[in-house]
């Protein structure tokens, strides 16, 4: 069992259909769908099917609409309901690149405490799962600590995915390396992994990276993906595709990867898992299967 902790989210897409015109009107394509850089993650490892359970807090309004929507990939949802806030809402403008640029709202995501946390939340869970924006916010931090304390007492395994270079700018890379500590496998892409190490230049200091964590995995976009444990290092190619909406590929990859490796344990099956993932991921809208 997969245990999957964090945001949980509305996502509302923004596709311009033309050059977008200031202070005026811009026809678009807009589609709210579920999303959530945690939720995507458990979403598609169920859907790969991993055994998944995911913790998130949503709006009154939500518990039975991302619920259906996780349990429509095979995920078991634990959520839990704000009485006050809403779902929390993210508005994501592509580019003519299919890059996105996020406004972020985390509503209901910042209240979740340890009192929401059930007494069988870790029944049979081998694995937990987190991303930077539970270790980001001040108000759910303590949260995320205790979290990889406690999957450490149990003997469980733990991956986090850094998640966005502008907070883990803020907040500081140290600062993110001691919250992390005790953190088996990390998966940054490469602007974080550069970020983490202090990189000015085009390389990243594996080594490094490897100093910090005992495994590391770097998603390196239309390169692939590279795995480094110690002097075990790996890289797999990825497939020339057409892209159409990176939204989630980072969280595609991240499940890919972790259903092939907690199966297999071999690094290369792993990457390929992953950018298998991440590709489908990209072909389409939105970020869930």
């Amino acid at each position: 069992m997969i245990l999957v902790v964090g945001d949980v989210v509305d996502d509302i897409g923004v596709l311009p259909l033309e050059p977008v015109a200031p202070r005026s009107d811009t026809r678009a394509q807009i589609r709210m769908t579920p999303g959530g850089s945690a939720a995507n993650t458990a979403a598609w490892l169920g859907f790969l099917g991993a055994q998944t359970r995911f913790l998130g807090k949503v709006g009154n309004d939500g518990v039975e609409r991302h619920g259906d929507a996780l349990r429509e990939h095979q995920v078991e949802p634990r959520l839990v309901a704000d009485p006050l806030l809403p779902t929390a809402t993210i508005v994501l403008t592509l580019d003519d690149d299919a890059d996105r640029t996020m406004y972020v709202d985390r509503a209901a995501n910042g209240t979740l405490t340890q009192a929401d946390l059930p007494d069988d939340l870790w029944d049979g869970v081998d694995w937990l799962h987190l991303t930077g924006y539970t270790f980001f916010d001040p108000q759910t931090r303590d949260v995320a600590i205790d979290l990889i304390a406690e999957a450490k007492r149990r003997g469980a395994g733990v991956s986090v995915d850094p998640s966005t270079t502008a907070f883990l700018r803020e907040v500081t890379p140290e600062a993110f390396a001691e919250w992390t500590r005790g953190v088996d496998l990390l998966v940054p892409n490469l602007d974080e992994a550069r970020l983490m190490v202090g990189a000015t230049g085009p390389f990243v200091d594996f080594d490094a990276l490897t100093r910090m964590y005992p495994q590391v995995v770097v998603t390196l976009g239309s390169m692939g993906a590279a795995y480094v444990a110690g002097g075990d290092r790996e890289q797999v190619a990825a497939p020339r595709i057409q892209v159409v909406d990176t939204t989630g590929a980072g969280d595609a990859f991240t499940a890919g990867f972790l259903a092939s490796w907690l199966e297999q344990k071999d690094p290369r099956a792993a990457l390929a898992g992953g950018i298998g993932a991440a590709s489908r991921c990209v072909q389409q809208r939105g970020a869930r299967p």
